[in-house]
This record gives structure tokens, C-alpha cells and sequence, in this order.
């Protein structure tokens, strides 16, 4: 017995060796095509090349992800999976129940990363308890943007409650000024309903709601209150709205078409970009309410033969939770590090707020995942969701029956 022992610890020695003697070889398979996420992955392509490592590029561009996960259904198929793949929420148990994610646990416990990452994020990057996801920034979601100098103009200051949104709604649109900036497309409406039904309900409501689906939850007055808001903030948008790309209402709050946005922070891209200064140009606020909902890009590793590939995937999961690819990636896509180590002394006043917000809401168990950007529900429950707030949304359906079609569509996609 003891023979047979010290003969498996050998061969895992030997194994790990021969590993880590093996030029480290990766095939990415991502959706970062714009200009500052290529920037991003560059410097991950680099960092790679300077350890030795040698980077095969797969962008697949367009669709949010979607043409890429064709293409890697197409890959995984023929039996010639990816090295390292971006995917988040759900869509990685859903790889995982496929039997094809690799466990890099032996590099997240070396390096501690249940010590630097928030609980709740941690456990998106674990497959029944081994990890096999590293995760690459935080983006909150709930967010509201507002042109300083047309809120300075109009005596308005950045409302705390949802009551002093609509007071401040209000009051513009009898200047003359679009109150809310907003693209008619059903991911957009759907980040303002998960921001409405957080802020008027708290995270508990929001967790039973659209993270548990809870009958009740979803059936309540609570609920109803939240297509209430829904139905003012419609008469608060212009009438150009259908089909208007985020980035441009990000514009018409950059420009003084238009006072709010609500929306992620990578429209916080936009203004930096345009060289808007926070506090000064443009002004940042979680939306009223209480919580914090976040989306988590990150990259799964699949099972690969090789010793080579596997080389590879240890490398490349420890640089993508490195403090240098962690802070350079965040700082050019509007999100912060998930780590929370990393020192923010780059960063601007937006992300310190996030970063804050993160911590406390993640010590008070109001750290969310969204819903409306793929890391609270599978897609045919998010899809019944979105379906019924964007019907509302765009009709005269009253708040009760919208409730009871939302509640009917959950239960029907389970």
C-alpha cells in the first residue's frame, strides 16, 4: 500500500514537472475587438510572450458574445476545444455540466485568490467547488450618469430616492430638457428594470425576484410598484428612442441633449474618452437604493490535451488575476480589478465610489449578480424576463397585468 502511494506521488511529480518544463501554449478565444479591450488584451498577449508563452488569437467579433459562442459550440464538438474562453455567469456550470472545463484549482490555491476575491464572485469561478474560471474585472451595473452643467442650469442635484428622480424628471422635462437618455433595445430596457426593482425593493426582493424567482416575489405589490416607475420613466425618454445604440444616449448626456443615463459604467468609457472629467463634465451615482449589482467578464479554461496547453492555462490564469493585468485591463474598460488588492491610485473618482460600494455591499450580503447582463439566470429564464419588461415597456399594459405575464413566462421557461 504504501509502495503504491509513493509510486501515484512520484508520477504526479513528475507529471507537474514535466508541465511546468513545457512551453506554455494558449488558443484565446474572446469577443474584445473594440479599441480599448484590444489595448486590454494586448497587454495580456505580452505579458503571456514574456513568460515564455506563445498566443494563439481567436477574436470572434459581434453579437455580444453571441457568434463566439457558436463558434466555440462548433470547436468543442469536433473535439478541438479552445485553450481559455471568456465566458460569464451561468454559461460556465453550463460548460462545466458538459463535462469539458478544466479544474486550475492548483494555481488559485497557490496564489490565495479566495483571499482577494469577494465571496460572491469567487463563486462564479467555481465548478462544484474547483475552480475553473479566473475572473477579469467587476462592472456595476446600476448606475446613474448626469451632465453636471445641465443639472447645475436647472437647480438639480443627483437624486437620492426614486421620488427625487422623478421630481428632477419632472422639472426638466418643463425646461425643455430630455430628463433620461435611453436606446429602445430590450438589454437596455431590461438594466433599468433590474436597477428599478433593487432600488425599490432592496436586495432582498431582488434576490428572490430575479435571482430565485420566487413566485411571490415575482407576483407582488412590490413588484407592481416597480412597472409603476417603469411606466414614468417611458414618459421621461424622447421620442426617438427605438433602437438607439447605448453609447449614443451616452452621448445625448455628454452633448446636454439629455440630463441622466442609467446604465453600466462602461459608459464611463465614453466620457473619458471624449476627455469628460468626473465630478466636473459629467457626474456618477449608484442608482437610488440600496445594493449593488455586478457582471464579472472572466475566462474558463477547457479540457485540453498537451502538456503544452496545459502549461498554458496555469500561466494564463495566473496573469489574468495578476495586479498588473488586473489594473491596466480596468482602466481601459471603464470596469474595476475583482481583485481587491489592487491599489486604485490610476483610477478616477467613479471607480473609488465602485470599488467602496463593492466592499461594504459585499460585507452586507447586498452583493448582486445581474440578471439583464447573464450572471444572475440562465438564458431562457433572463429571455421570459426581458420579454415581458420591453412588451411593457413599449405599450399601455398596465403594471398588473404585466406582473401576472411576468410571473407566467418564468414559470413557463423552468
Amino acid at each position: 500500500m504504501k509502495k503504491s502511494v509513493f509510486a501515484a506521488a512520484v508520477v504526479a511529480s513528475f507529471v507537474a514537472s514535466n508541465i511546468a518544463k513545457a512551453e506554455p501554449q494558449a488558443e484565446v478565444l474572446h469577443w474584445w475587438t473594440s479599441g480599448g479591450e484590444a489595448k486590454s488584451v494586448a497587454v495580456l498577449q505580452k505579458e503571456f510572450a514574456d513568460n515564455g508563452g506563445t498566443w494563439t488569437d481567436m477574436p470572434v467579433a459581434g453579437g455580444g458574445g453571441d457568434a463566439a459562442m457558436t463558434a466555440l459550440r462548433a470547436r468543442v464538438l469536433s473535439g478541438n476545444a479552445p485553450t481559455a474562453v471568456q465566458l460569464k455567469g451561468p454559461a460556465i456550470q453550463e460548460w462545466y455540466e458538459e463535462g469539458v472545463l478544466a479544474d486550475i484549482s492548483a494555481v488559485a490555491e497557490e496564489k490565495g485568490w479566495d483571499t482577494v476575491l469577494p465571496a460572491s464572485i469567487a463563486g462564479h469561478m467555481k465548478c462544484e467547488g474547483s475552480w475553473c474560471a479566473a475572473p477579469v474585472n467587476v462592472h456595476r451595473v446600476d448606475w446613474i450618469w448626469a451632465n453636471a452643467d445641465v443639472l447645475e442650469a436647472n437647480g438639480i442635484a443627483m437624486p437620492n430616492t426614486w421620488d427625487e428622480f422623478n421630481a428632477a424628471a419632472d422639472k426638466l422635462q418643463a425646461a425643455g430638457v430630455i430628463p433620461l437618455a435611453h436606446g429602445g433595445q430590450a438589454w437596455q430596457d431590461a438594466t433599468v428594470f433590474e436597477a428599478v426593482a433593487l432600488g425599490l425593493g432592496g436586495p432582498e426582493f431582488y434576490q428572490q425576484a430575479l435571482v430565485d424567482l420566487d413566485p411571490a416575489a415575482l407576483q407582488s405589490d412590490t413588484m407592481i410598484a416597480v412597472f409603476d416607475q417603469m411606466r414614468k420613466l417611458r414618459g421621461y425618454v424622447d421620442g426617438n428612442f427605438s433602437g438607439r445604440d447605448w453609447n449614443l444616449a451616452t452621448a445625448m448626456v455628454m452633448n446636454g441633449e439629455a440630463a441622466f443615463q442609467i446604465m453600466g459604467d462602461w459608459a464611463k468609457g465614453e466620457f473619458l474618452a471624449a476627455g469628460k472629467a468626473p465630478g466636473e463634465d459629467f457626474l456618477c451615482a449608484s442608482t437610488p437604493g440600496n445594493g449593488y449589482l455586478y457582471v464579472v467578464d472572466s475566462f474558463a479554461m477547457f479540457d485540453v490535451d498537451g502538456d503544452d496547453k496545459k502549461a498554458g492555462q496555469n500561466l494564463l490564469a495566473d496573469l489574468i488575476m495578476g495586479p498588473n493585468f488586473q489594473e491596466v485591463f480596468n482602466l481601459n474598460k471603464g470596469s474595476i480589478p475583482a481583485r481587491t488588492d489592487v491599489a486604485l491610485d490610476k483610477f478616477e473618482s467613479c471607480a473609488h465610489t465602485s470599488a467602496a460600494d463593492m466592499a461594504a455591499s459585499s460585507d452586507e450580503g447586498s452583493l448582486l449578480p445581474s440578471y439583464a447582463h447573464g450572471m444572475a439566470l440562465r438564458g431562457a429564464q433572463a429571455g421570459a424576463i426581458t420579454d415581458v419588461v420591453t412588451a411593457h415597456f413599449n405599450s399601455d399594459m398596465s403594471s398588473a397585468d404585466a406582473v401576472k405575464m411576468l410571473a407566467d413566462a418564468v414559470a413557463n421557461s423552468l
